[in-house]
């Protein structure tokens, strides 16, 4: 995959993304052949903003999630600034094709994690992280069918990147709780409260960070400091409508809710 038809790729997707419409596949000509040429060409979706990328996101970290879409394994996404908005905001629902709101632990970064030969531990990937926050994925494809498209389009697809919401820094207790016996709760105003677990993102949140930074890696690629990481939904997605309200209940941790417009 030369690197115009990265860049025509892209800008197909882009395009979709853009005018809130979908298409049924990639063509043939502009179909990553590998994990890298996916990967570059979702990177290229940071060029179109004037900020430094501002979150990551995991996708299919569950058993569940990899089956329904029919992947191997979770995939990173890039979300730009433009696209991360703090509790509260009112978000616009528009031509959402997924129609699911997701919500998972998110993680700032304090300090830089480049890539390097040996894998990151745990524990020196937690050293690196200032700080926890409840979130709120509202997640979508430019695919029409996007369970059908594969891996590798998915990938190019920035993993169904759309909008995600940022709540409060949670109090530094999280990192003497066990996130992955954690239970967070999401509703939608008027409907009965779901629970997830946290063991539900990889077996636990830790697991989903662990992986997230050595693939970031592997791929060459630097985790940043105020970057920030969401992890995986860690209950089954909440089908959401236009005007729905939408609520993270992390307990302890604090609270993270956003309002979709039209």
């Amino acid at each position: 995959m030369t690197s115009d038809r990265v860049t025509a790729a892209s800008q197909c997707l882009l395009e979709h993304w853009q005018l809130n419409t979908r298409l049924e596949k990639l063509a043939p000509h502009l179909l990553p052949r590998r994990k890298q040429e996916a990967y570059q060409v979702q990177e290229l979706i940071e060029q179109q903003s004037t900020q430094p990328l501002a979150a990551w996101k995991l996708a299919a970290t569950s058993i569940a999630g990899q089956k329904h879409i029919g992947v191997s394994g979770p995939l990173i996404g890039r979300y730009i600034a433009e696209r991360v908005m703090p509790s509260g905001s009112v978000i616009p629902f528009g031509n959402n094709g997924m129609k699911v709101a997701e919500i998972e632990f998110a993680f700032r970064f304090g300090s830089d994690l480049p890539p390097r030969a040996t894998p990151y531990s745990t524990d020196e990937i937690f050293e690196a992280v200032a700080s926890m926050h409840p979130a709120i994925e509202i997640p979508d494809s430019r695919f029409e069918h996007f369970e059908r498209v594969g891996e590798l389009s998915l990938i190019a697809d920035n993993a169904c990147a759309h909008w995600l919401c940022i709540g409060e820094t949670a109090p530094d207790d999280w990192r003497n709780l066990d996130l992955a016996a954690f239970t967070p709760t999401g509703q939608i105003r008027g409907k009965e409260p779901v629970t997830g677990k946290g063991a539900n993102v990889l077996g636990s949140p830790y697991a989903a960070m662990e992986w997230f930074v050595n693939e970031l890696s592997s791929l060459g690629i630097t985790a940043k400091a105020g970057q920030m990481v969401s992890t995986g939904t860690c209950l089954v997605p909440m089908p959401i409508s236009p005007h729905d309200h939408v609520t993270g209940d992390f307990g302890p941790l604090g609270r993270v809710e956003v309002t979709l417009g039209s």
